[in-house]
């Protein structure tokens, strides 16, 4: 296991039980999809993201219908905010202003006392400043000196100034209340500017700005019906491109399973089951989700991760009988030549990878070993193929004959295991050993060098 996470796709490690997954259906699509190559890939990657967002805008559809209660009463929430801020109307500062104006008011006849003293000082008819540098300008300008008449530009400066200060002070005169009920009338506008303070924000600043943001979101909630429609139009349109996706992808799978039953079937008649054959059906995937059905071959289907096909192998047991899906009908035996049959034609457009059998010939002897034998051999010729066997039918075939075993043990013995290549001559006493624990017979060694004899002839025609 840590070997085949390490070395990725050059190395396929099958175990004893990996006939037991081929029973399984997407263990059986997946086998179909690597037969049909590259081209069935690419669509089947496409079929995966276009499905993902499609899958992702009816998340966000139902999102939105589920949300419909949620966003009235949250509409309605925003509308009376809103309804009570225009009812009341406020200005950008107008509550700092407010404070500075009732601030002022409370001390009104003080303010207006100095206010129009300070006024009268100004523009006074004749003790007044304006006045009074009226008379400085007429003296200068009646000088004859150069000197004083160099003063007058000074002069007429001060006379601006003076006139804009007697403008202010007229103007802060005339915006003083004439009396209380002006006073009464602003304590109660600024009650109103903080009851919407209390309410939205610190500031009436920031009343201005929820009211701006409130606007914006009511806009988004009162349309609900505009960005559901456009997010339906949406996911139809993006279940039309994953359906297009599926039939281009049954398709393509449709024809290479034609393909891949006819080679299986010719490589099932060399392991002995010359009278049974493998069936590749690919139909719709039954409808079991409403939101995820598209139609396929002109049938509703169920648009999985993997696309909108159901992929069975069947066992045609004999000629004329109908097929029967492998998980049911196949022995264990049979399911190990099956899943050989299939590594054999998957691994024809390959080579060069390393592929290890862990005892995959459980189940079989006689015949059928030996057969599998040859085509474990048929195998090495574009693979480097690992075998762990206890059949002599299937070791004699090949290439190279190693025999794991251990020494020591005991109460206190330490265990060690051991690898040995073995020559000719060990490895017919091996075999002899396999066959029938006849190592050191002539009759088990006779029988041993017939099979290895057997082995390499048929190696050698192939």
């Amino acid at each position: 296991g840590v070997m085949a996470q390490l070395t990725g796709e050059i190395l396929a490690i099958h175990g004893q039980n990996d006939q037991l997954r081929l029973i399984r259906g997407e263990q059986q699509r997946a086998a179909l999809d690597r037969y049909a190559g590259k081209p069935a890939a690419t669509v089947l990657e496409r079929y995966r993201q276009a499905r993902r967002t499609w899958v992702a805008t009816l998340d966000e559809l139902d999102r939105r219908r589920a949300d419909s209660r949620e966003l009235a009463q949250e509409a309605d929430r925003l509308r009376f905010g809103l309804e009570e801020i225009e009812a009341v109307a406020p200005e950008p500062g107008e509550d700092a202003e407010l404070v500075a104006t009732v601030r002022r008011l409370t001390d009104l006849e003080d303010l207006r006392g100095a206010a129009d003293g300070a006024h009268r000082v100004v523009t006074g008819d004749e003790a007044g400043l304006i006045a009074g540098l009226g008379v400085i300008r007429s003296q200068l300008e009646s000088a004859d000196d150069e000197v004083l008449r160099g003063l007058l530009p000074r002069v007429e400066e001060a006379l601006v100034l003076v006139g804009d200060l007697g403008d202010e002070l007229s103007g802060y005169l005339a915006g003083l209340p004439t009396d209380a009920q002006d006073l009464d009338r602003l304590l109660t506008r600024q009650a109103e500017l903080k009851a919407l303070t209390r309410k939205y924000a610190a500031d009436i600043d920031g009343v201005l700005a929820w009211r701006d943001e409130a606007q914006q979101r009511l806009a988004e909630i009162e349309d609900p019906g505009a960005s559901i429609e456009q997010l339906a139009e949406r996911a139809e349109a993006e279940r039309a491109t994953v359906q297009e996706l599926a039939e281009d992808l049954h398709a393509r799978r449709s024809k290479a399973a034609k393909s891949l039953a006819a080679k299986v079937s010719k490589e099932l008649a060399g392991l002995a089951m010359g009278g049974s054959e493998l069936s590749v059906r690919v139909e719709p995937a039954p409808a079991e989700d409403a939101r995820l059905v598209v139609t396929v071959a002109g049938q509703p289907a169920q648009a999985g991760p993997d696309g909108a096909d159901r992929v069975e192998f069947g066992l045609v047991a004999h000629q004329g009988a109908a097929p029967l899906p492998i998980a049911k009908s196949a022995s264990g035996g049979e399911l190990s030549r099956v899943m050989l049959a299939l590594e054999v034609v998957l691994a024809e457009p390959d080579s060069g990878g390393v592929m290890v059998f862990d005892e995959v010939d459980a189940g079989v002897g006689g015949a059928a070993a030996v057969q599998i034998g040859a085509r474990l051999a048929r195998l090495a010729r574009r693979h480097q193929v690992i075998v762990v066997t206890h059949l002599p039918q299937v070791a004699a075939f090949a290439d190279q004959h190693l025999v794991i075993g251990k020494t020591g043990g005991g109460s206190k013995g330490r265990q060690t295991s051991t690898l040995s290549a073995l020559d000719r001559d060990e490895r017919i006493a091996e075999l002899a050993r396999m066959l029938a624990g006849l190592g050191d017979s002539d009759t088990g060694r006779a029988h041993a060098e017939e099979l290895l004899a057997t082995a390499e002839a048929a190696r050698s025609e192939a």
